[in-house]
């Protein structure tokens, strides 16, 4: 109980997630909240978003281009970063099979596990000829 202790401001935290809607890095929580709610200090960002994350009510996406991103989409989903301009999108997918199969396979007991594809997105690989 002693790690949700804010529970206001963990609250704040978890709403400007969702509300960026951009598998927010802390920083972009930070400056966010700084607009709406400047008592909130950056070392309350980043604690709590941690302890969100290891709690279950965010996913810690990991740390791309030296950044850390949280997602607040904690159904069981994929995600795809793009080389180019550096987005992450999500995408569907279950890899339940895979896991049987390498428990099944190898005797590992596997806890958790996240899977991140690389690549151009749809914008990068095809951008519009405006201009």
């Amino acid at each position: 109980m002693e790690g949700k202790r804010n529970t206001v401001q963990r609250q704040l935290i978890l709403e400007a997630v969702k509300t960026l809607n951009v598998h927010a890095t802390a920083e972009q929580v930070v400056e966010h909240l700084a607009k709406i709610h400047p008592s909130i200090g950056r070392a309350t960002v980043y604690r709590n978003l941690n302890q969100m994350a290891e709690g279950g009510e965010l996913i810690k996406v990991g740390t791309f281009y030296g950044s850390t991103h949280y997602d607040h989409n904690t159904h069981e989903h994929f995600h795809f970063i793009c080389t180019s301009c550096k987005q992450i999108f999500d995408i569907s997918g279950s890899m339940s099979d895979v896991i049987e199969d390498v428990q099944e396979t190898e005797g590992f007991e596997i806890d958790s596990y996240t899977v991140s594809f690389d690549g151009l997105c749809n914008e990068c690989k095809n951008p519009s000829s405006e201009g």
